[in-house]
């Protein structure tokens, strides 16, 4: 593909953070033509997140499809997440449904994930990957942002380019130095989580709690390993601090059918965060995006932020391509990747931060998550919300609602009968 003439610009598109966010957008951006300067503040190419879900949901497997990672990870052993769920009403099982075969992502440790799509941008032609480069400050001119500035093992450096991409996470310094208002959602709980090897679950698939306001999961990942989390309310946080391993080994073998957590092994020390607020960001500014974490910052609650961390890459990438390689307005295509990431996430979002509140179910979510614990096609519709392949509007749709009314009413009358 012609490259356009450099027109004083460094790069077409610098980006501040080589996560799945940044590497993402990278290759994306790349593909289309883009010149990206992709900058990285650690120094060591294997470096990852270890505080995560370790999750990706469904919704990023087209993604990951188009970013050519699919046989990577399948290789490397990321294991296909299917789920079920416990609630006061019973286990919520979708794939012990009828039915083909659900969507599905993939559970895979941060430790193989961030290495790979890392090193596949690096491969890709068009971007350079900057690694030991923390972005110190933004270039604005009448304000617009048109370049970063950065610390670098050489010293400071100045990077101009049309657009600059902030992937750098829930705090992110770029959203900071551009001054973008930040709307925070505090969260009740708080949360630990830790790996196991060989931690023995029904059917070999990820489990969740739905204790409410109390909740935990166990996701099984590459190389045999199981990620545990429990996320309590907040009131007992004093007993996790006066002794956080005990608390979080009782905490779940007190769960429902819990899994033997004393036949596995812990490899990992128990980490976690006792505030973690959920943030909304204006998605762009002028001359520049916001992607990942430092556009949204969901609830960890929920196992989704990696899955809108790729979607929000490949958002921007669609929606900007052309015009961040001089091809067209970019303004103009920043304002269409805003629109998508507010309708497509908003929702989303919204019950996301309400939910963190700690509050118990409300009417709609106890119709919702009773019926689907008892009828396999409303399971199957769960997953497909779950996994944000549907938004609320749709989960919540009219024929759906009517649907589990009559399953619970139908469940009460067999329960009543002699």
């Amino acid at each position: 593909m012609t490259k356009p003439e450099n027109t004083g610009h460094d790069y077409d598109v610098v980006i501040s953070g080589a996560s799945l966010a940044g590497s993402a957008a990278a290759i994306l951006l790349a593909r289309r033509g883009a010149r990206v300067a992709l900058l990285e503040r650690r120094s060591d190419p294997a470096a990852y997140k270890t505080l995560c879900t370790h999750s990706l949901t469904a919704n990023a497997t087209p993604v990951l499809a188009e970013l050519g990672l699919l046989p990577a990870l399948e290789k490397a052993g990321a294991v296909r997440n299917e789920a079920r769920w416990y609630t006061r009403w019973g286990w919520i099982e979708p794939s012990a449904a009828p039915g083909p075969e659900l969507p599905y992502g993939y559970n895979v440790r941060r430790s193989t994930l961030d290495p790979l799509i890392r090193s596949r941008a690096a491969e890709t032609p068009g971007v350079d990957l900057l690694l030991g480069h923390q972005v110190t400050g933004l270039v604005q001119e009448a304000g617009r942002t048109v370049g970063v500035r950065a610390s670098t093992p050489e010293g400071e450096r100045e990077i101009r380019a049309r657009l600059v991409v902030g992937a750098d996470g829930k705090d992110s310094a770029v959203a900071k130095f551009a001054g973008v208002p930040t709307r925070q959602h505090e969260n009740a709980r708080f949360g630990y989580l830790a790996h196991f090897r060989n931690l023995p679950l029904r059917d070999g698939i990820s489990h969740a709690w739905f204790l409410v306001p109390d909740m935990a999961y166990a996701f099984p990942n590459d190389d045999g390993v199981t990620v545990v989390a429990v996320l309590p309310e907040k009131k007992r946080l004093p007993d996790f601090r006066k002794d956080l391993e005990g608390s979080f080994l009782d905490f779940v073998r007190s769960l429902p059918d819990a899994p033997d957590i004393d036949s596995a092994e812990r490899v990992t020390k128990i980490t976690g965060a006792v505030d973690y607020p959920l943030r909304t960001r204006n998605a762009t500014a002028p001359g520049l995006a916001l992607v990942g974490d430092a556009a949204l910052t969901g609830d960890p609650l929920w196992g989704v932020g990696c899955g809108w961390a790729l979607q929000s890459a490949h958002w921007l990438a669609e929606a900007v391509g052309p015009a961040a390689a001089g091809r067209g307005d970019l303004d103009r295509s920043l304002a269409e990747y805003a629109r998508r990431h507010r309708r497509r996430l908003g929702g989303h979002q919204f019950l996301a931060a309400d939910f963190a509140t700690g509050r118990p179910f409300n009417p709609m979510e106890r119709l919702m998550f009773s019926a689907a614990a008892r009828n396999g096609a409303l399971a199957r519709h769960m997953h497909l919300f779950a996994s944000r392949l549907i938004g609320p509007l749709r989960f919540l749709n009219p024929v759906v609602v009517a649907k589990a009314a009559v399953v619970n009413l139908r469940h009460r009358g067999a329960a009543g009968t002699p």
